[in-house]
C-alpha cells in the first residue's frame, strides 16, 4: 500500500498491518510504502505537497503554486514502484497495490483514478479536498465518469489486459470522511464563542462541504457503470478531519487485503 503524506501517516499504516496480523492468521504479507519528504518541524510538507498533489486545472490555466500531480503520479508509478519491486524486494512477487491519500492527498487519489485507473488495484480517498478550486475535480469526474445519470464525455485511459498492479481489469474505490467535518459539534469544554469561531474557520478552510462532496463523488463513480469494479462510501461518526485519517487507513488496509 502506497501512503501519501508518509511523515504523518506512514507509521500509522504500518501499525495497522502489524496489529491485524496476530488476529488474522491468513493475512497475506504486505508492504507499506510511505512517501514523505525531508524531515522538518512539521509532519506535513505543506509547500511541496501543495505542488505534488495539485491536479492541473483544465481552464483557466493555474497560477501558483504549480500543478505537479502528473509529475508526482509518474514518479510513484515509474520510479518508486519499480525501485520497491526491483531493488528493495527483488525476490518478492507483488500481486496488487493500493494508493491511500488524505485531504489534499485524497484529492490526488481521485485524480490518479481518472488518469491511471489501472495503475492501482484499490484507490483509498480519505476526506478528499473536493472543494478545491470551486469543485473542479467533481467536474473532471463528471467528464470522465458521468454525473451518476449519464456517461462521461472523456473516456478513461484503458490499456488492454489486467491492472498493472492487480488481478482485476477494473479498480476498486473507497471514499471516507468524518461526520463532524461538515457538521461540527460543540466540544465538552468549548465556549459557545469558541465553537462558533471554529465553525467559521472550518467554513473558510474546507468550504463546509465534506459530506455533500463525498456523497456527490460516490454517486458519480457508482453511476459510471463498468468503469470501476466497486465503490464504497464510509462515514466515521464523531470524527473530524484529522482523526479520520488514521481510521481510514486501518479500514482501507483491511478492505484492500480482504479482496
Amino acid at each position: 500500500m502506497y501512503v501519501l503524506d508518509g511523515n504523518a501517516l506512514g507509521t500509522t499504516a504500518a501499525e495497522a498491518v502489524k496489529r491485524r496480523a496476530p488476529l488474522e492468521v491468513t493475512q497475506p504479507d504486505s508492504v507499506v510504502v510511505s512517501i514523505g519528504y525531508p524531515l522538518t518541524d512539521n509532519v506535513y510538507a505543506l509547500t511541496q505537497r501543495g505542488i505534488d498533489f495539485r491536479p492541473p486545472i483544465p481552464s483557466p490555466a493555474p497560477t501558483t503554486p504549480r500543478a505537479g500531480a502528473d509529475d508526482f503520479l509518474a514518479f510513484i508509478t515509474g520510479t518508486v514502484r519499480p525501485w520497491v519491486r526491483d531493488s528493495v524486494f527483488p525476490s518478492v512477487k507483488f500481486t496488487r497495490d493500493a494508493l491511500y491519500g488524505h485531504s489534499f492527498g485524497g484529492l490526488f487519489v481521485v485524480y490518479a483514478l481518472l488518469q491511471k485507473p489501472l495503475g492501482f488495484d484499490t484507490f483509498l480517498a480519505a476526506s478528499p479536498s473536493l472543494f478545491w478550486e470551486g469543485g473542479r475535480m467533481l467536474g473532471m469526474v463528471t467528464d470522465a465518469l458521468g454525473d451518476g445519470n449519464s456517461n462521461g464525455t472523456t473516456p478513461l485511459p484503458s490499456p488492454p489486459g489486467l491492472s498493472t498492479s492487480g488481478n482485476y481489469p477494473l479498480p476498486a474505490v473507497v471514499i471516507s470522511y468524518g461526520s463532524v467535518e461538515q457538521f461540527p459539534v460543540r466540544r465538552r469544554r468549548e465556549t459557545e464563542a469558541a465553537f462558533q469561531a471554529r465553525k467559521r474557520s472550518i467554513m473558510v478552510r474546507f468550504n463546509n462541504s465534506m459530506t455533500v462532496n463525498c456523497h456527490d463523488l460516490y454517486d458519480r463513480i457508482k453511476g459510471s457503470g463498468n468503469k470501476v469494479r466497486e465503490v464504497m462510501l464510509k462515514e466515521y461518526a464523531g470524527q473530524e478531519h484529522s482523526s479520520v485519517a488514521a481510521s481510514a487507513i486501518t479500514d482501507g488496509f483491511e478492505y484492500f487485503i480482504d479482496w
